[in-house]
């Protein structure tokens, strides 16, 4: 018995023994993945970041611009309407998509007949692709606007409210499954004790369940925000930044902008604007982590 005991210790495992092969041949395994990531994010994200600098019609052929491109996209009018048109869509759609994906987590945790079902029929929609939803939606528009003698293209109004509506069909569903499983985390011994001190289920949701629900409430917001800035596929199919008002698309989102600045007699102004782009959508990931994350309750 000492001698089994002896060769199941947890020491015995975490030796130096055992450790040193797997050392010696993680190198092999992670040189792939390493030289993939090179490829295909380092070298282009330095290329791109290097081009920003260039007036270029293709990545081999430039000539260097300085900061030129970055005051050009800062004085494109455009640009300006397609990020305050961005920052709005995000704040709008960050509150309607978790709010109700939190709401709908809620109700089918609570042991409703055919919870199943209804995951599978919400969670759905977060499978087909932003172009099919885009196009299937525009012709459901259509068709009730056509009553009024409009149509989604005709009205800013209707197309933002329209994305709107889009994107929280798309990514309830998808919010919803993370908040499930994090409203499943919360510890039974708590909402136990809540019951038994007489609290109200709204007291125990805003007091117990939602603190503890914080890190899904990180990621979701998260994803939210992100997926909102780099809207791209849905807003080319549903509206492509109709209607017009001069140069200024006025449904035009951040990422759509971009790439129909990136013309041929553009190409380094659209490039600046994909690497602030970048930078504007890294720095709102992480303040919205951090904010989120100092919420968390720690167990």
């Amino acid at each position: 018995m000492a001698l089994f005991k002896k060769k199941n210790d947890g020491a015995a495992l975490n030796s130096v023994l055992v450790r040193r092969p797997i050392q010696k041949c993680f190198p092999i395994f992670l040189l792939p993945t390493f030289i993939a990531f090179c490829i295909g994010f380092l070298y282009p994200f330095a290329k791109g970041l290097f081009l920003s600098f260039c007036n270029f019609k293709t990545t081999s052929k430039w000539t260097w611009a300085g900061l030129g491109n970055y005051v050009k996209a800062f004085a494109d009018e455009s640009f300006l309407h397609a990020f305050w048109y961005t920052a709005g869509f995000a704040l709008v759609s960050l509150l309607i998509i978790n709010i109700l994906a939190f709401t709908v987590a809620y109700l089918l945790t609570k042991g409703i007949k055919g919870s199943n079902i209804f995951r599978t029929v919400f969670f759905m929609p977060n499978l087909i692709g932003g172009i099919v939803l885009g196009y299937i939606w525009s012709m459901i528009f259509d068709g009730i606007l056509s009553r009024y003698n409009t149509s989604i293209l005709l009205n800013s109004t209707y197309g933002f409210w329209g994305l709107i509506i889009l994107m929280a069909w798309q990514q309830i569903g998808y919010m919803m499954i993370i908040y499930i499983a994090g409203l499943q985390a919360v510890p039974g011994d708590m909402l136990e004790a809540a019951k038994i001190d007489g609290a109200s289920e709204w007291k125990t949701l805003w007091n117990i369940i939602i603190p503890n629900v914080m890190p899904s409430i990180t990621i979701c917001t998260f994803l939210t925000l992100t997926n909102s800035f780099k809207l791209y596929d849905q807003n080319l199919a549903l509206t492509n930044g109709r209607p017009y008002n001069g140069a200024i698309h006025t449904t035009e989102m951040l990422a759509l902008n971009i790439v129909n600045s990136n013309t041929l007699k553009t190409k380094g102004v659209g490039q600046a604007k994909a690497v602030m782009f970048f930078v504007l959508v890294a720095i709102i990931g992480i303040l919205q982590m951090k904010s989120t994350h100092d919420k968390e309750v720690q167990q």
